[in-house]
């Protein structure tokens, strides 16, 4: 398959230049500055399963010629406007297009776009970030993506796709409930997001806080609410999952939003908390405490705009 790759940060990054190393015909999609970069240095990774180093195939939005078979979009919640526009030109009758981003409002805008016959459902787990070099640090063995069809069928094309990632030196799962999946990602993301950014520390330091469970506790029983209203069917083993995660007294885990705050950077706030918090607006639930967390995080948002 011919496959784009959008972004090539610590996510877009790793997995593309597995699949580029397992020779699939990959092309990386960047911005001026880091295609400059990247083009001038490669792309290097250094991994618990080896280090390796590579000279990618790397265009701007202006270079780009298609159809492609496959778009894997990595850019984060608040770049898919352009991203949109830079691959609008090169997305066919067939192409698919894989977002592995945070929350679901993107699922809505790329089927408005391109319709829902484009989309794939995608997530990612891995713990990888960039260096000041732009080198891509994985930081634990997990590497796992899932993929599948909307509908949960087992079609031909996405079949195509399986076969080229379970080559690549990931873990790869063809999943036939993906936007189950992608619920309870969100689930995990938000409650994570929402405790830690809001109470400045990590999950044991809240859990073990007066009113910290509770309140980690309340912030997972809201999203859930909220999204069973939205067509969650709720999995009862993942949700109490979550709920031992957001309580254990014992871990030093964050959320990707709150390393993002405390280094001063852009948060995803709208996509991860704030779109939940607008949904359960439009159906009448009650969530103050997720309300509060979005609040938390448009005032960091604002000062660090303004700044």
């Amino acid at each position: 398959m011919r496959i784009l790759v959008v972004g090539a940060g610590a996510t877009g990054g790793y997995f593309g230049a597995r699949l580029a190393q397992a020779g699939q015909d990959v092309t990386f999609l960047l911005r001026e500055k880091r295609a400059l970069a990247v083009q001038r240095d490669g792309l290097t990774v250094h991994s618990p399963h080896g280090d390796f180093h590579f000279q990618p195939s790397v265009l701007q939005a202006s270079q780009l010629t298609g159809p492609y078979d496959l778009i894997l979009l990595t850019v984060k919640s608040f770049g898919l406007e352009a991203a949109i526009k830079d691959i609008a030109p090169v997305v066919g009758e067939d192409t698919m297009i894989l977002p592995v981003l945070n929350g679901m409002k993107h699922i809505e805008t790329l089927s408005q776009r391109f319709g829902e016959h484009a989309l794939l459902g995608g997530l990612c787990k891995i713990n990888a970030t960039l260096d000041a070099d732009g080198h891509i640090h994985q930081m634990t063995p997990m590497h796992q993506i899932y993929y599948g069809e909307l509908s949960g069928e087992k079609t031909a094309r996405i079949q195509r796709v399986d076969q080229a990632f379970k080559e690549a030196g990931f873990e790869a799962f063809l999943s036939e409930t993906i936007m189950t999946d992608l619920w309870e990602k969100w689930l995990l993301l938000c409650s994570f997001g929402a405790i830690t950014c809001t109470m400045h520390g990590n999950i044991g330091q809240v859990a073990s806080a007066p009113g910290g469970t509770e309140f980690a506790t309340g912030i997972v029983n809201e999203a859930l609410t909220t999204m069973k209203a939205f067509g969650y069917a709720e999995r009862a083993a993942a949700v109490a999952k979550v709920k031992e995660a957001v309580t254990d007294k014992h871990s030093e885990q964050t959320s990707s939003m709150y390393r993002d705050m405390t280094q001063g950077n852009p948060v995803e706030a709208d996509q991860i908390v704030g779109d939940l918090v607008e949904r359960a607006i439009r159906v009448g639930i009650n969530v103050p405490l997720l309300q509060a967390a979005y609040t938390h995080l448009c005032v960091y948002q604002n000062n660090r705009q303004n700044a």
